[in-house]
């Protein structure tokens, strides 16, 4: 539905809801009235409201019953991480309508698990893949077209193709995230994007605000921040997976086993929906564990970062899981093209 189409959005309304980042009815039906009175400058905020109320009246019901949600989950899509006991671990994969935080110290392999993904999303549904385009927001300037070609190269896949579908977005501060990600709405849009990757999404935050003075207004930025990507996922059908530091707990608790807590505090453990902490191993391993999920038993993983990018290590048990899943997930392909 264009945004024409909504009872009192005439061409002009529609044209300055789009230079605001608002490109389709469903961004309108969910964006608050306040941001929406700020950001296409409403005179006030009534006005503003009208129109996010016209939008959702304009899609039907705002309640559904049971079934009907089911129906709606039922187009979550996964995409393959490379790694079939990673797969399993994650209930199938990478999925859509949802985020999917990595949580570890530095050199711990996300920034190298979100390549491998950049690859894989690129796959088609059938050989595991979203079949769709990529975005990422790179805060730390890790993001390496070179290793994405490697990995495409080593897995048999075109890799200059891959590069092509691949969006990247340099962030320099917290405010300039701010403004890339009311943007990757229409973007996302136009650009057909399956996967959209925060790499990392704490690092401007921790940087600007310092001092437990500034806390609670990071925070509030953060939680505004987190809702934002949680409602592109949900409107787009696309997946989002966000990087997030590891840090230092001064009072750990007695006998405990992680010395380290997820940065961000409550605010990232709220908005998502499956948190995974990554650590080195043995020989070059990687762990992952997941340890907050409200559909997946808690549980841990081996795999290896290799030049195919991420792997299976055949040699031991590569899953423990410790609460048994009430089905089984089927069996996890490998990378097809």
């Amino acid at each position: 539905m264009e945004l024409e189409q909504i009872e009192g959005v005439g061409k002009a309304t529609a044209e300055r809801l789009r230079k605001a980042g608002i490109a389709n009815v469903e961004t309108l039906a969910v964006t608050p009235a306040r941001e929406l009175k700020e950001k296409a400058e409403y005179k006030d905020l009534e006005s503003a409201l009208r129109i996010v109320e016209a939008a959702r009246a304009a899609l039907g019901s705002n309640f559904v019953t049971a079934w009907e949600h089911w129906q709606m989950t039922q187009k979550r899509m996964r995409c393959t991480t490379g790694s079939r006991a990673l797969n399993n671990l994650l209930g199938g994969g990478i999925e859509t309508q949802a985020i999917t935080e990595l949580v570890g110290q530095y050199a711990s392999g996300k920034t190298q698990l979100c390549l491998m993904l950049c690859v894989t999303a690129h796959l088609k549904p059938e050989n595991g893949g979203f079949g769709g385009s990529v975005l990422i927001f790179d805060t730390e300037g890790t993001f390496s077209s070179e290793r994405v070609h490697q990995i495409a190269s080593q897995n048999g896949l075109n890799p200059e193709e891959i590069l092509h579908n691949i969006i990247i977005s340099r962030v320099y501060t917290s405010d300039h995230q701010m403004f890339l990600l009311d943007n990757a709405f229409e973007k996302c849009a136009e650009e057909k994007v399956k996967l959209v990757i925060v790499d990392s999404v704490i690092s401007h935050f921790r940087g600007e605000f310092l001092g437990r003075e500034t806390l609670a207004e990071r925070q509030q930025k953060l939680n505004l921040y987190m809702h934002k990507l949680l409602r592109l996922a949900e409107i787009l059908n696309l997946a989002v997976v966000v990087t997030n530091q590891a840090q230092s707990d001064p009072t750990p608790q007695y006998g405990s086993q992680m010395a380290d807590r997820p940065a961000g505090g409550n605010i990232l453990a709220h908005a998502c929906n499956t948190r995974v902490w990554l650590k080195r191993g043995k020989e070059g391993k990687r762990v992952a564990r997941v340890f907050d999920s409200p559909c997946l038993p808690e549980g841990e993983c081996v795999f290896r970062i290799t030049e195919k990018g991420i792997e299976d290590v055949e040699d031991e048990e590569s899953i423990r899981i410790k609460q048994k899943p009430e089905k089984q997930q089927q069996e996890e392909k490998p990378i097809t093209h």
